[in-house]
């Protein structure tokens, strides 16, 4: 039995199966397409898909594929007028060693996530086009016996939880097969959203087009160190070097009209008119044009992103402005959110209802997301009327991602004590808010390591700072051991002794764990617990005494009766 079936191999859906595979559970991921999709329109993650990608374990892969974002140099009447770097000013911190994102082809990162993925025996179903759902009850046969799918309530099978409710899915071939959930990732015109009947409601603004392809210049012809654009008051042409290549460029530009005034459809020619229109280069100078198509602003959502047991991720559940880049990485971010909750259902460590947050935390961000594109969008077309003006507009600390949060989640459990903002302390992380990294040592081998290194993999993470928490520690790995909790004791440089005890412990020998997650703000003691959710973001902090929040704050996220011994009584 198949327990998730991804609908659409782009790096959203990628991003799911690879989180699902690691987990163990039993994921297929079809696409339509008869080949490996060669899309390059999304040019790479930021900073928190960086993250993301950490976590999966293929950053060092995507970083030496790709390149730094470049310097972007602007023009006008075919002269260079102005450069600008939107990162001169950004560094990587403690918290954040991430501080930009990463310029690489869309296919070449879907090319690094398939490979990840088949080393968990995992690949990619071509040419396999979905074309029906259905959601029904089934007989189950568990441990050799019949039981009625519509009158079990909970059944276990293979040690995974299900309730006899799986999904028909229909191929175009006729073959119908059984998945326990589906996931549309499947593009903003996705065939699960329609099948759904779910609404994409928005709009979409014919008079602001661009049209794109992939293009080889003669080598030498532009410098390919820096972001090329040429904004004239009758069009534009933009040009960006694609990284692992010599002579291959990101092409954008306004698009060639006819004597109506109504944009024509893309070609290499039109490329080669609109090169030698707007820069100082010959037409000829473009030697080859692929990928050609037209972008047309959309700005839309689907009104929810879950129809029973099937979801939707990625542009299937929202579309817009191309400013910031947030497309591809919004739906990167959407699988990391809903991979690790599926996990957690399936694996019997966490009820159903843990699925309902999915939508809860993700449909307020892709509407933000409309928001802010929309306002980039505005910013520079605003910006490249005046000479100087570029893409640089587009980019403000809020496309990065690392300021996403969920602070009105019910995931999220402000403790009664936790520092509120405005109080006079310093403005410290709370719960929803992503979970700060911070380089530290490990305690049993002396190497370095971060934070987000012990968060990484398919678990909940329990921090304990200073003497206090040791005990809650130990509570927490004796009854969470085995449901995919770990627990860490993080130490502070000065604490003598022998550093031993359940699970990770690691030395925040610069202080900048602590500095981070403000364990000070708890009467002053330096000391606290911190429940570190499977996709960074926090979930409790509490004093390190306050075993009962621990224990009701993991029994909502794990949702497991079994687990009513920490803390004494069950609240």
């Amino acid at each position: 039995m198949t327990d998730v079936l991804i609908v659409g191999a782009g790096p959203t859906g990628l991003v799911l199966a690879c989180d699902l595979a690691r987990r163990g559970a039993a994921v297929r991921i079809v696409d339509r397409s008869p080949a490996p999709p060669r899309t390059s329109r999304a040019k790479g993650p930021n900073a928190r898909s960086l993250e993301i990608l950490d976590d999966l374990g293929v950053a060092e892969e995507v970083l030496a594929a790709g390149s730094a974002p470049l310097p972007m140099l602007k023009y006008r009447d075919r002269l260079p007028v102005a450069e600008t770097d939107p990162w001169a000013d950004s560094a990587p911190s403690p918290d954040a060693p991430y501080d930009r994102g990463r310029l690489i082809a869309q296919w070449r990162l879907e090319e690094i996530l398939r490979d990840r993925l088949a080393g968990y025996g995992v690949r990619v179903e071509l040419g396999r086009e979905v074309v029906g759902l259905a959601e029904r009850a089934h007989d189950q046969e568990i441990d050799g016996q019949q039981t009625d799918g519509q009158e079990t309530d909970r059944q276990q099978d293979d040690g995974r939880q299900f309730d006899g409710q799986q999904v028909d899915v229909t191929f175009a071939e006729g073959r119908t097969e059984r998945a326990r959930y589906v996931v549309g990732c499947d593009g903003a015109h996705s065939s699960v959203r329609k099948l759904l009947g779910i609404g994409f409601e928005g709009t979409t603004a014919e008079d602001q087009v661009m049209v794109c392809g992939d293009v080889d210049l003669v080598e030498g012809a532009l410098d390919r160190t820096r972001w090329h654009q040429w904004f004239d008051e009758d069009g534009a042409v933009m040009l960006c070097p694609i990284p692992g290549t010599r002579t291959g460029w990101w092409f954008q530009a306004g698009p060639e009209r006819d004597g109506r005034g109504r944009p024509l459809a893309p070609t290499a020619d039109g490329f080669r008119r609109l090169l030698a229109r707007h820069t100082a280069l010959s037409g000829r100078a473009l030697t080859r044009a692929e990928l050609l198509s037209t972008y047309r602003v959309n700005v839309r959502m689907a009104d929810r992103f879950r129809a029973g047991r099937a979801f939707l991720a990625g542009d299937a559940a929202h579309v817009h402005a191309v400013a910031g880049g947030l497309g591809m990485n919004t739906g990167i971010q959407d699988a990391f959110n809903l991979g690790w909750k599926l996990g957690l259902v399936l694996a019997g460590h966490a009820g159903a209802q843990l699925l309902d947050t999915y939508e809860e935390e993700r449909l307020p961000v892709a509407a933000r997301t409309l928001d802010l594109t929309s306002e980039r969008l505005r910013a520079t077309l605003e910006a490249i009327r005046r000479p100087g003006g570029g893409l640089d507009a587009a980019i403000t600390p809020d496309t990065t991602g690392l300021g996403v949060g969920y602070r009105w989640s019910s995931l999220a459990r402000a403790h009664d004590e936790a520092p509120q903002p405005g109080d006079g302390l310093p403005d410290f992380p709370q719960a929803g808010d992503r979970a700060p990294d911070a380089p530290c040592v490990d305690a049993a081998t002396g190497a370095r390591t971060r934070l987000h290194r012990v968060f990484a993999g398919p678990r909940t993470t329990v921090l304990g700072f200073g003497p206090g928490s040791a005990a809650v520690l130990r509570e927490v790995a004796a009854a969470y051991g085995d449901a995919g909790v770990r627990t860490c004791r993080v130490y502070a440089s000065y604490e003598s002794g022998t550093r031993s005890g359940p699970g990770a412990a690691v030395v925040d020998d610069e202080g900048h764990a602590a500095a981070a997650y403000g364990t000070g703000a708890f009467g002053g003691t330096g000391t606290g617990i911190v429940v570190v959710r499977p996709d960074h973001h926090l979930g409790l902090c509490a004093p390190a005494d306050d075993a009962r929040s621990v224990h009701a704050y993991l029994r909502r996220l794990h949702g497991s009766e079994r687990f009513s011994g920490i803390g004494g009584r069950r609240p």
